[in-house]
């Protein structure tokens, strides 16, 4: 890697939410995924979805969206 690039750059950058239900140690995993440069939102249920979520705005190339505040973790 460059030393002129950031080892963790913006564009990859997600914030993500536990629902207060969630219980780690039990392997129930659910809330919320936000991308922050394109605003793209998901719940999930599962870590697989989370991960689901993470490559497909990663590897998209489509124009960003916003979040809506429609999309909650139940």
């Amino acid at each position: 890697m460059s030393t002129s690039q950031p080892a963790y750059p913006t564009p990859r950058a997600f914030v993500v939410q536990s629902h207060a239900d969630t219980d780690v140690a039990q392997h129930e995993v659910q809330g919320r995924a936000e991308h922050i440069v394109s605003g793209q939102v998901t719940c999930f249920q599962t870590v697989e979805e989370l991960t689901q979520f993470m490559v497909q705005v990663l590897t998209s190339t489509t124009e960003p969206c916003k979040a809506s505040d429609d999309l909650r973790a139940p």
